[in-house]
C-alpha cells in the first residue's frame, strides 16, 4: 500500500485546506503499521489525542518494529477522527477521541487496553450525585448525606435517602435514585435470606459481600447496565448474637456446635464498607462518596480514624458528620440542601444495637455546630484577606 493509498484510506479527501468530520469503521485489517505516525507531546485538547502523519511509502503490514507505531492497538476501530489537510506540506493531522466508541456499547465487552467503559460511566453518575458519608468509631457507626433540595414544593424530612436495611445496619446510596432503591431492596432480601436461615441478623462484612456479588453481576451481560450508585453500608454486630455453626476455622466448644458465652462477648463490632458500581467493595474507617468526596476525604483524614489512640465518641462522630457535610457542601453553595443523618451504636449505647435516624435535638445541635463553625472559618478567611491587603 502506497502512502496515496493511506491517504486516500483515512482522509477521503475532497479537497486542501478543508476541514471535515468522517466515520471510519474498521479502517485496520489486521496489523497495520504505519511510519512516522507520533505522538503531538502527549498533549489531550479537550478529551482529544493529537498525532501527526508525515506522508511516506514505507507501510509494512507483516513485520513490527521499534519505529512502527500498531494502529490496531487504538482505543477503537470506530474512531471519529477530525482529519485536516494542510496543502502547503505533506503531513497530516489526526484527532482520535479518547472515548470508548464502539467498546462501550454492551459492558460484556473490554476494551483493548482492558477497561469496561459503561462501569466507568456509571462511576460518572456517582460522582455528580450527593455526598453521602460514613464514620466509624468504637462505639458505632454514623451515617450522613445532603439531600439537594431541587424543588420549594417538597415537604422537608421526606424522600430519605439513607435506608435500613436490618435492625442491625442501613445504608446511604450516592448517584441514580431509582438504581438506589432497587439496591437496597435487594440488600432488604438478603437480610431476610439470611435471617430465615440462621435465625439472626445478618453481619455487616456478610450483607456487604452479597450486594458486591449482585452489584458485580449487572457488569457481566450485555442486557442489563452497571448500577449508577455507590452504597455506603454500616451497621453493628451485636455482641449477644452466637457464632454461625460451621464456621471456617472455628470449630464447636461446647454442645452440638454451639459457642461458649465467653467466645461470644468477643464478637460483634462496628462495621463499614462501600460497594462501588463494579461490585468492589472495601472496609473503611471513614468512607465519603458523591459530589463533595474529595472536601470530605480530606476532612475525615483529619480525624485519624485508623488509630488506635482516636478517642472520637459517638456523639462526637455525629457532630463531625454533619460539619463535614457542610464543609463538602461548599462547591454547591448555591443550591440548598437538607443534612440527613442515622446512627448505630452497641447494645450498650444511645440506640442498643439498631439503625435509627439521630435524635432531633442531638441532629439540631450538630446543625448548628456545623453552621457555626462554616461561619468562622469564613470570617478567618476575610481577616486573613484584609490583612495581606495592609
Amino acid at each position: 500500500m502506497s502512502g496515496s493509498g493511506v491517504q486516500e484510506a483515512f482522509l477521503r479527501s475532497q479537497g486542501p485546506e478543508q476541514s471535515r468530520r468522517a466515520e471510519v469503521q474498521n479502517p485496520v485489517q489486521g496489523r497495520l503499521l504505519l511510519t512516522a505516525l507520533r505522538k503531538v507531546e502527549d498533549a489531550h485538547c479537550g478529551g482529544l489525542q493529537v498525532f501527526v502523519l508525515e506522508k511516506s511509502d514505507r507501510i509494512n503490514t507483516t513485520k513490527p518494529s521499534t519505529n512502527l507505531l500498531d494502529v490496531s492497538s487504538t482505543r477503537s476501530y470506530f474512531a471519529f477522527i477530525t482529519c485536516w489537510h494542510l496543502a502547503q506540506s505533506e503531513t497530516f493531522i489526526f484527532a482520535m477521541t479518547s472515548i470508548g466508541t464502539g467498546y462501550d456499547l454492551s459492558n460484556s465487552v473490554f476494551s483493548p487496553d482492558g477497561r469496561n467503559f459503561q462501569v466507568e460511566y456509571a462511576v460518572k453518575a456517582v460522582e455528580n450525585g450527593n455526598t453521602c458519608i460514613g464514620i466509624r468509631t468504637k462505639h458505632g457507626v454514623v451515617l450522613a448525606c445532603e439531600k439537594i433540595i431541587t424543588s420549594k414544593l417538597l415537604k422537608p424530612g421526606c424522600n430519605k435517602r439513607i435506608s435500613t436495611v436490618d435492625r442491625n445496619a442501613g445504608v446511604v446510596c450516592s448517584g441514580l435514585l431509582p438504581d438506589a432503591r432497587h439496591l437496597t431492596s435487594r440488600a432488604r432480601d438478603e437480610a431476610s435470606s439470611w435471617r430465615q436461615t440462621y435465625k439472626a441478623p445478618i453481619p455487616v462484612s456478610a450483607l456487604a459481600s452479597r450486594m458486591g456479588g449482585y452489584v458485580q453481576a449487572y457488569t457481566l451481560y450485555s442486557s442489563v447496565r452497571p448500577f449508577g450508585v455507590t452504597a455506603i453500608l454500616g451497621g453493628w454486630d451485636s455482641e449477644a448474637e452466637l457464632g454461625v455453626d460451621g464456621q471456617v476455622g472455628m470449630g464447636p466448644s461446647v454442645g452440638g456446635g454451639g459457642k461458649s458465652e465467653e467466645e461470644a462477648a468477643k464478637r460483634g463490632g462496628p462495621g463499614l464498607y462501600m460497594i462501588e458500581p463494579s461490585g468492589l467493595y472495601w472496609g473503611y474507617y471513614g468512607a465519603a462518596t458523591g459530589k463533595g468526596r474529595q472536601a470530605a476525604k480530606g476532612e475525615l483524614e483529619k480525624l485519624e480514624l485508623a488509630s488506635p489512640t482516636c478517642s472520637l465518641t459517638l456523639k462526637d462522630a455525629v457532630m463531625e458528620a454533619a460539619r463535614i457535610i457542610y464543609v463538602a457542601h461548599e462547591d454547591s453553595k448555591d443550591k440548598e440542601f437538607e443534612l440527613e443523618m442515622t446512627w448505630i451504636s452497641s447494645l450498650d449505647g444511645p440506640t442498643k444495637g439498631r439503625h435509627q435516624p439521630v435524635p432531633q435535638d442531638l441532629f439540631e445541635e450538630a446543625e448548628k455546630a456545623a453552621k457555626k463553625s462554616l461561619e468562622g472559618d469564613d470570617d478567618e478567611d476575610e481577616e486573613g484577606g484584609d490583612a495581606m491587603q495592609e
